[in-house]
This record gives structure tokens, sequence and C-alpha cells, in this order.
């Protein structure tokens, strides 16, 4: 998150020692926090996946993010003038590359403030350079933490990681910067590769995923922080070249998940803005309305959760900018409630809302939050009022922003819920003069799902558009089965469901498999002629389809799996060359839209696929699909 400013390419990027001392009761004004979290670590077991569009821990019980943003790690310069003098830090607040407010506070002392906030999880942003900054940070900045004096600013996020973990909260490492500015604007950190190059951002990421891989309670890697426009490029979701952010993020998620740490959640932010912010020109904020049409699919399921960011200055076509770089679009804060509720939704909310598709996840708005005490913008306050709102009425995860502030004589940042001064006094939300404070109040004891949910059918898209797209972590394994052709395998556990005829893109659902496989490039295993005319790659008795290959626009061959069931024996051949053939309903959404698709029935399975050439139409395309009957 950032503060409004001026810019032309966007934007608002805006945005342990097990318990190092006892946690102290809060000093200053408000309640007394609940001593080590009053049970926290008790409530949830790590590590974390997903269920549909919730999150659960490991005992599948819904674990809600109710989180908030411990900033500094990634950075306060503003990036010009000396980086050491306050001034010329945000909003006079210089961290040093560490969470804000350890000169000021003991982290016991702020970590019982987040307990006091009823929070039961910590978005914890780092930049990339921060992990490879040797120098110690300075004593002044550790004043009231002095047992961190000689650290390295990763040793000190370390610290803070493993202080937060022990008093029970669940801990995402985010990634919200290259440089360790404060961004926006034009600044080194449009992209996760504006400064650095691909290689490095995901050998930091594998680096940090195994750092805390033994923590069970760092529960996920968000990626990277509001993906926006440099001053020349766009990033984009999928076309495959150095700007594809979707195709980026799919690399790095699997490579952590494969490498690094298989119980992390990925999380993965929509594109926060494209287009030059000037009237009269293509701009806005695709978030994640992108995703309904292509939607990731992990090496390992159900560790997928979306992410997003709102603040009532910025807009779904504005980027918050005042001066240069602001345009005559409505704000969120200008919309009427109806309008806000409408637009959120369909920039991120309908991912989670919708069921039963390839892109269904959880979403967490990972970034939301207003000014405080000295705010008398009405406009903003109906804003905050009307969004948690909208928050309770989709019992939405979420994660405010910032929680760590400095305050003097009771003024300063007032975006922070919680501020200490010079003196270690703390400003707290709930002193009894900060107008947010009902409203995050409702917003924690709002009701939610709750308890113990059973698992629910899992649809995934495989996609050929830009080379192999094999998320299974057993085939990886295997010799390359089909040498030169681009393959498609669904994820461990998962069988392929349906095909389109020409874009070779792919859906999966799951299904009882084994390990063994076959490839089958020839009609060897066909025992009824289910597609007269047409060439039929069919898989063994007893195996479905799992993967499939293609050499340019001919199909190559198919990758077949043993069912751990009995198989059934009735079998039908589903058609797709001239218009889609779906089951009613059309379970698991469009997974190629613009064309023609065979998918077989929820209790049938991929037995083969045919297809066709001649001189009238040379491409070997799939054309039918062999749907048998599970037992």
């Amino acid at each position: 998150m950032r503060r409004p400013m001026a810019a032309l390419a966007t934007v608002s990027c805006l945005v342990s020692l097990a318990a190092l001392t006892t946690p102290a009761l809060a000093r200053g004004h408000g309640r007394a926090a609940d001593p080590v979290g009053a049970g926290l670590g008790d409530s949830w077991s790590g590590p974390l996946s997903t269920v549909g569009r919730y999150i659960v821990d490991a005992r599948g019980n819904r674990f809600k993010l109710k989180a908030g943003n411990w900033h500094g790690a990634s950075g306060t310069w503003t990036g010009s003038g000396d980086p050491n003098d306050p001034a010329n830090n945000h909003a006079g607040e210089k961290s040093d590359e560490m969470p804000l407010g350890l000169d000021r506070a003991p982290i016991a002392e702020i970590i019982a403030s987040f307990h006091e906030l009823g929070l039961n999880s910590i978005r914890l942003p780092f930049s990339n350079e921060m992990i490879h900054d040797t120098r110690a940070v300075p004593d002044a900045s550790v004043a009231a933490n002095p047992q961190l004096r000689g650290r390295t600013p990763l040793q000190v996020y370390d610290e803070v990681v493993r202080a937060l973990t022990a008093d029970g909260f669940a801990v995402i490492l985010n990634n919200h910067t290259n440089t360790s500015k404060w961004c926006c604007g034009i600044d080194g950190n449009e992209r996760w590769n504006a400064s650095q190059s691909d290689a490095r951002w995901e050998n930091d990421w594998l680096f940090m995923a195994r750092r805390y891989a033994g923590n069970k309670r760092v529960v996920g890697a968000d990626l990277y922080n509001e993906v926006r426009r440099s001053i020349l490029d766009d990033p984009n979701w999928g076309l495959g070249d150095s700007h594809d952010w979707q195709a980026a993020s799919q690399r790095a998620g699997d490579r952590i998940l494969a490498e690094a740490n298989p119980d992390l959640l990925i999380i993965v932010e929509g594109i926060n803005w494209t287009g030059l912010p000037i009237d009269g020109f293509p701009h806005g904020r695709p978030t994640l309305e992108p995703v309904a049409q292509l939607s990731h699919t992990l090496v390992r399921s159900h560790k997928l959760v979306y992410s997003a960011h709102f603040y009532g200055y910025t807009g779904p076509n504005h980027s918050g900018a005042t001066g240069i770089g602001e345009t005559h679009d409505p704000r969120y804060q200008d919309l009427s409630r109806d309008q806000l509720f409408d637009v959120v939704r369909r920039q991120a909310l309908y991912v989670a809302e919708t069921d039963a598709q390839h892109f269904t996840a959880p979403v967490w708005i990972s970034e939301f939050g207003v000014g405080g005490r000295d705010n008398t913008d009405q406009k903003s306050r109906d804003w905050f009022h009307n969004f948690v709102d909208l928050l309770i009425a989709n019992d939405t995860d979420f994660a405010y922003w910032p929680l760590v502030g400095w305050h003097e004589g009771r003024h300063g940042n007032g975006w922070a819920l919680m501020a200490w001064d010079a003196a270690g006094h703390r400003m707290g939300l709930h002193d009894g003069d900060d107008w947010r404070a009902a409203d995050w109040q409702r917003l924690i004891d709002a009701p939610g799902r709750t308890g113990h949910l059973d698992p629910v059918r899992t649809w995934s898209m495989l996609t050929l558009d830009h080379g192999d797209f094999d998320q299974s972590s057993h085939m990886r394994g295997e010799p390359d089965w089909d040498p030169g052709a681009r393959k498609a395998v669904c994820p461990d556990g998962e069988r392929l469901a349906g095909l389109s005829h020409t874009a070779y893109r792919g859906l999966c659902t799951d299904a009882a498999v084994a390990a063994d496989y076959t490839v089958v490039r020839d009609e060897s295993f066909v025992d009824a002629d289910w597609a007269y005319g047409f060439t039929k790659l069919q898989c063994p008795r007893g195996q479905a389809v799992t993967g499939y290959s293609a050499r340019g626009a001919d199909l190559s061959s198919v990758l077949c799996t043993q069912l751990s069931a009995a198989a059934g024996t009735a079998t039908r051949t589903v058609w797709f060359d001239r218009g889609d053939d779906r089951p009613d309903g059309t379970p698991g959404g469009d997974f190629a839209i613009g064309d023609y698709k065979g998918q077989c029935a929820g209790d049938e399975y991929v037995a083969g696929v045919a297809y066709r050439r001649v001189i009238w139409s040379p491409d070997g395309e799939p054309d039918a699909l062999l749907c048998r009957k599970l037992a």
C-alpha cells in the first residue's frame, strides 16, 4: 500500500527467540493485551491448504486469515536524499529494512498489540535487497530490542518470524519490492523483474521458502506486490513474454512447492495497473479479472490463493494519483455502496464466490486501509464502512495496511492501527478516539464459516499455450515421455475431464489414480471403433487419460494412468469438432474460451482421444473423447 502521490505510470504500489520477553501489557491508553495470545497457537495447526474457496488448517478446519501488514522490511526510503534521514522516508518513519517500530517498543509488546486487535496472521513484507544486505542494522534502530544489535536485516526478520510464530500467529512471507524503497511510480519495483532478473527473483524465493521450511506456522509465499506498468511496458496475463505475470507466478509457485517447501500456500496477486493514467488513453486495474480465462494449476493441488488490494482513493480505472497521473475516473470512495459491491465482486471476489470452476480459490484482500484520527474526509470514512460491510457479507479473508506506525503527540502517520512515539508510549486503535474502532471490531467479530470442511471436487486447467505444462510431480521425475512435443499433464491425483478442439486447453478433475502410466501413440489398445474414420489414441483397460502432447497443431500422444478403483464398462463418444459437447451446467467452467470443447460427465473418465487428418483439414487436432463410466 502507498499513500496517494502524483506519478505518471501508476499508481498506488502501494503500494524468538521463541519469546524474547514475556508479552507486556499494552503501554499507554487502551485495553491490556491477553498474554501469549490467549491460546491462539492451540486453536490451529499448520500447514494450511485450501478446500474450494476456503483456507483450512492441517486438521481440516477453516482458517480465515484475519491479518495485518507489519511493514518496514521492504524499506521506507522514498528514493531521494539520504536514506538515513527520517525526512526522506515515508511519513518520516525510517525502518532500516526491518519491521517498523523496533526502535520504540519491544517485539513482545508489538506482538501483544496484534493479539489485542484480534488477528491470527501477519503479512510480513520484505525486499530482495534486504535479503542480500549484509550490513548490521544501526543500534539506534533497535533501541527497544537491544538483543538485535549487530544483526543483519535478514537476521532481524528471522527473529520477528520466530517471535510471531511462537506466539501462535500464521506468517505469510511477502516479496513486496525488489529494492528497499517505499514504492511507487517509476522506482524499479514495478514488476518482479523490473530491476533484477527472473532467475534472481526465483532463487530468492527458493532461499526464503527453504529458510523457514521447518516452521509450520510460516504458511504462505505471497509472490509479489502490486505488479504494474513501467514507463513503456505493461505487465500482462498470459502472453508468454518477459512481462507475463501469470506465467512468472506459475513458474515461481511450482518451483517453491517442488524444490523448497511443499507446505506453503502460493499467493498470487492480480495485476494492479496497466496503461497510461491519462484521460482518453486505455488504462485500468485488471486485478483478478483475467483469472476467469486463464487460471493457475500448481504442481501441488489445494495450495493456491489469489489476492487483491483495494483503497478508497484508487478506483477501477483510477491510479490513486493526484496532479500528474490523475484522471477523471471515479475512485472507489466515489462509488455508491451498491456500485462498490458490484465492482469489487467483478474485479476479485467472483473467484471465490463462483463454485466448481477451474479458477475457484480463496481470495485474500491482503491490503486495505484508511486514515484514522486526523481523517476528516467523509468519503473515505464511508468507503471504509462500506468495504468492511462487503468483507463481512462475503466472509472474505483480509489483511489491513499497516499495523504499526509512529506518532508524536498523538499525530503522525494516521493509517496505522497501533503507533508508538519516540519515548515508547503507545497509541492504539481502542483508545477511544479512533473512529475506525467500531468498524474494525465488527469485522473481527463477524460470523463466518467455521469448523471442519469436507473436500469438494477439484477442477484444474491445462494449457499448451507457450510450451510444456507438466503439473504432475511424479511425471516430472520420469524420463521425457514424448521428446520434442509439447506436453500437458494433470496434477497427481487428477484425471483429464475435458479437452478443447484447437487450443489444446484441458480440464482436470479428481481421480483415484496410481503411479503406473502408459504412453499411447497409436491404436494398439483400441477394442471397438468408437470414432469411425478417425485415428484413436485409447488407454489400456482400467487406465484414464491424465495428459496429452502435441507437435504443432497435431495431437501426438496421450498419457494414461492406472485407476486404483475398478473401471466400469459403459462407454460413449463425445464429439466436439463442430461445437461444444459438455455436461449440463458445464462443471469446471469455460477452460478454453472461444474454442469448441468436449467433456466427460462427472461419473466418467476420459479413456481415449480421437483425431483426423484429411486433405481439407490437415491438422490432427482433437475431435472426440471416449468417455467410460467409473465403477
